[in-house]
């Protein structure tokens, strides 16, 4: 019974990112979202006790998933600390340019619409960050040590710059619907990180 209440409450999550992917948070009503997950309606209360923890969940899934893949990026064999890390940045580039919504940043779409509405979905979008932030600075000190990357570099201080500038040109990117933050952002990392432009080329 347990295994599968939590099928469908993952059935629930898994059917209402793309949609609110799309469309924003407050825009989707429980009916649309029930209704594409074909989960009566009355039962949503079973899994989730209201829209806002239901949009809480969400995000920490959206994170929890989005850790698992940077932990893979950045963990790759074979390649130098910075060559991982620029590929986690050549990744971001081509997802949030793609006009496919699978990939897109869910901290970027929520951001802006639920800080101010909501504090556990304001405090999940702390957390999912700063974890980020964290995975990235140490793939800066792996860098450091394996010499790929300056000694000058201050790891969290470095990561933490760079992940503002990703998330800001992504922004600019849904309002200009054009590539060229993306691009500038690319620019600025290789100037921070010291590297030469041909590091931005898919390893």
């Amino acid at each position: 019974m347990g295994s599968d209440r939590t099928d469908v409450r993952q059935s629930i999550l898994d059917t209402a990112k793309p949609i609110i992917l799309g469309k924003g948070f407050s825009a989707v009503g429980l009916n649309e979202l029930l209704s594409a997950a074909a989960v009566p309606k009355g039962s949503f209360y079973h899994y989730f006790k209201s829209k806002e923890l239901f949009g809480e969940a969400l995000l920490d899934r959206y994170f929890s998933d989005y850790l698992q893949q940077i932990d893979t990026l950045l963990s790759r064999p074979g390649n130098t600390a910075a060559e991982r890390l620029m590929s986690y940045w050549q990744k971001w580039l081509q997802t949030q340019a793609s006009d496919c919504q699978d990939g897109k940043c869910l901290a970027v779409k929520l951001g802006g619409e639920v800080s101010d509405l909501s504090e556990p979905m304001r405090m999940s979008l702390h957390r999912g960050t700063d974890q980020i932030i964290g995975r990235l600075a140490n793939c800066i000190r792996e860098g450091i040590t394996d010499g790929s990357l300056p000694a000058s570099l201050d790891a969290h201080h470095t990561a933490q710059t760079l992940y503002q500038i990703w998330l800001g040109a992504t922004l600019l990117t849904k309002f200009r619907h054009d590539r060229s933050a993306l691009d500038g952002a690319m620019l600025a990392t290789l100037h921070c990180l010291q590297l030469p432009v041909s590091a931005a080329s898919p390893a």
